[in-house]
């Protein structure tokens, strides 16, 4: 077996992989794998340039492949065990070589993501000097901007390759992707200056509910119908949003939160802190080999079954969380750049009816304002029930203009679209009404226009300076 290790962002050094290979190599007879250390490849990759991006790294991943890990027939039969950034990396090279179609033809037999940030990290929202200065994740190493724009919440990117994810199908491919990640802060490596580093429900640095490559993305609309509602003594008249479509889901992908790991560190990294090849005593190494041993659909299903137990066992005192990502635009597929969006709770609707601390974190996409991200306690939330959530997206009137809108689900919750530990894609579309008086004509002829002589070209016939909207929205 030929075993590709893919590290993180801002890396400058292989000694950041540990001694998690050796440990793999040297355990891994007592899972009946052959693995020998010549046979393991540490990945080496830029990522504290500004220039470079994820799409740039994973072509270069490409070109190491063919030109170091070959056989007779090419590109060596291999596995992957990627950390962090490594994952969305991998995940990238996938869809430009390989996509949905072509996953039987792919040398890459698994993909282990270890703490990947599929769905980004809280972090990246920080800025670059700042989140370079973090011992967790970088150790004081100034990372690549691109990277960092891929790696904020709610990035298009990020989007965009969940969405062709959608389209994998693994049955008879003999791919099996795998995400193992850690719920645990490892104290020593930070200042506790930034919550975010503290965070509950994450390893310091990535979110469990964006590691997760198990997610759902859902659209609503706009719609004609229209109700009363009343806020607090405020009363107006909303329209309606409505499903456009299935609550979409990718193929599942098994998923284990590792006990007692954090993102990185000596200490209780969930790579780095294998420092022993003989070690017994952390298990994401037997995990890992376990994943390894994967040859065909049913162990497949079996080894989901296993991570699915150890993260009940990990999460048994609750502590579970759902990433909730909101992409505004209008139906001219206009980003909707001046909102306000609230959840919704209680038989009224009403914003103040969720329980609390449901509400952990927000967050407002840099370069995408029309994306924001919701962090909230899954089991807090759910247990008051969140009823619907409501847009005010701005200007409110003048010739062009939006609808306040609500949603209200028929059954009164929206619990069965939130999972613990994952990401939810929320689009939501208005509609962008236009008053009619936008665009006028005046006839040549009409004798209004000719009641007095122009002696000058430039002036106007009728002027329309002050032309106020009509209220009548064009179709």
């Amino acid at each position: 077996m030929i075993l590709v290790f893919v590290h993180g962002w801002s890396v400058t050094d292989t000694n950041t992989y540990g001694r998690l290979p050796e440990a793999l190599s040297a355990q891994a007879a007592k899972f009946n794998l052959q693995l020998k250390i010549k046979h393991i490849w540490l990945g080496r990759y830029i990522s504290f340039h500004d220039e470079v991006t994820v799409a740039d790294v994973a072509r270069a991943f490409d070109r190491a492949l063919h030109e170091q890990v070959l056989d007779a027939e090419g590109v060596s039969e291999f596995s992957c065990i990627t950390h962090s950034t490594g994952g969305p990396v991998v995940r990238e090279w996938i869809e430009r070589y390989y996509g949905s179609e072509g996953l039987g033809e792919m040398p890459l037999r698994h993909l282990i993501m270890l703490a990947p940030a599929n769905h980004g990290s809280p972090l990246a929202k920080l800025g670059k000097a700042r989140v370079g200065r973090i011992k967790a994740w970088f150790g004081g190493v100034e990372p690549g901007q691109r990277i960092l724009d891929w790696l904020s919440l709610g990035s298009q990117q990020q989007i965009e390759l969940a969405s062709d994810f959608l389209d994998y199908h693994l049955t008879g491919t003999g791919f099996y992707p795998f995400v193992l990640t850690g719920q645990t802060i490892d104290k020593k490596l930070y200042d506790f200056v930034n919550p975010y580093l503290v965070e509950p429900g994450s390893d310091g640095v990535v979110r469990v509910a964006t590691a997760n490559l198990n997610y759902s993305m859902i659209r609503f609309v706009e719609s004609d119908e229209t109700m009363g509602v009343s806020h607090g003594s405020d009363a107006e008249e909303v329209h309606l949003l409505q499903l456009d479509g299935p609550v979409r889901r990718p193929v599942h992908v098994p998923f284990g939160v590792i006990p007692n790991a954090s993102h990185s560190g000596k200490s209780k990294g969930i790579m780095r802190s294998v420092v022993s090849p003989t070690t017994g005593s952390k298990p994401q190494v037997q995990e890992i080999l376990q994943c390894l041993q994967v040859a065909d659909d049913a162990k497949y299903e079996e080894r989901a079954g296993d991570l699915r137990r150890l993260t009940a066992h990990s999460q048994h005192r609750g502590h579970r969380y759902t990433n909730l990502v909101f992409v505004l635009k209008d139906d001219q597929d206009d980003p909707i750049l001046d909102y306000d969006l609230f959840l919704l709770g209680g038989e009224g609707h009403d914003p103040d009816k969720l329980s609390k601390g449901f509400f952990v974190d927000r967050q407002q996409n840099s370069a995408h304002p029309n994306h924001l991200v919701y962090y909230v306690n899954y089991d807090v939330i759910t247990r008051n029930e969140l009823t619907g959530f409501r847009v005010l997206a701005q200007p409110r009137e003048g010739f062009a203009y939006y609808h306040a809108v609500e949603y209200h689900p028929c059954d009164n919750s929206l619990n069965g679209l939130l999972q613990p530990n994952e990401t939810l894609y929320i689009e939501i579309v208005l509609h962008r009404c236009v008053d009619k008086n936008a665009f006028r004509f005046d006839n040549a002829s009409d004798p209004k226009l000719h009641t007095q002589l122009l002696p000058l070209p430039h002036e106007t016939r009728h002027s329309f300076k002050d032309e106020q909207p009509e209220g009548t929205e064009v179709e």
